[in-house]
């Protein structure tokens, strides 16, 4: 096994599947089953979940909130999708916990990475919600702190596309696709791989970032197991 303890981050949008809001049940359902089969190797998994299905902090701000408290209904967002992935995680049978940077009773106990590790030691799937708990704070920068906190040995962000390219692949279709690329060169290069935040955190404290197309079957078992998907982000 080449990755013994990992955070995933997701992005809420990634829920929305085809839709335009909240969350779609297969899609739902389709990234439960993608974890479980991880876990299933015996992988222990922290997940990060953002809140864009539901509520943007930075777009509450330009529509007239105030924007820390947009921040916070985009926290309470990561709360709300957090509670849909845990009932489905039991629904398969499978155990897992919402840690969150705010607490809220019967619902959710407040982070402590002691209190993560030992749900990730029995078995848990380990969701962490309300992003750092602060505002100004990305659900990008939370999944750093998190996977430092976890002890994790990779953060692996899933997205929609198969990695990291050198220009949008969407509006470009020779754009290249990195392999493998250093912090450095993704910094020289002014690469959008995570906000400057979370990519700091990652690179001061070596913690590798994987990119990858979350939409495919099979792609976190593969690099769970070590097969080369999607981009992968280190040190020299």
């Amino acid at each position: 096994m080449k990755y013994k303890r990992i955070l995933l981050k997701l992005s809420g949008e990634a829920l929305m599947g085809n839709d335009t809001y909240g969350i779609d049940s297969k899609v739902l359902s389709f990234f439960v089953d993608e974890m479980i089969s991880a876990s299933e190797l015996g992988v222990e998994i922290g997940l990060v979940i953002g809140g864009g299905n539901i509520f943007r902090g930075v777009k509450g701000a330009s529509d007239g909130f105030d924007r820390i408290d947009g921040d916070y209904i985009g926290m309470l967002a990561t709360v709300m999708n957090s509670v849909a992935l845990k009932s489905e995680i039991e629904k398969k049978d499978k155990k897992a916990i919402i840690l969150s940077g705010i607490a809220i009773d019967s619902i959710c106990t407040k982070m402590h990475f002691k209190t993560a590790r030992h749900f990730l030691e029995s078995g848990y799937i380990v969701i962490i919600a309300s992003g750092t708990g602060n505002p100004f704070f990305t659900t990008d920068s939370a999944a750093a702190l998190r996977a430092l906190e976890i002890n994790a040995d990779v953060l692996i962000k899933g997205t929609k596309v198969d990695g990291v390219y050198d220009s949008d692949p969407l509006k470009n279709h020779n754009a290249k696709k990195y392999d493998t690329i250093t912090y450095e060169q993704a910094y020289k290069e002014k690469l959008q791989i995570m906000d400057l935040t979370a990519f700091t955190l990652c690179q001061e404290n070596n913690m590798p970032i994987i990119v990858f197309n979350m939409n495919k079957p099979g792609n976190l078992k593969k690099i769970v197991q070590g097969e080369k998907i999607g981009t992968l982000i280190k040190n020299l």
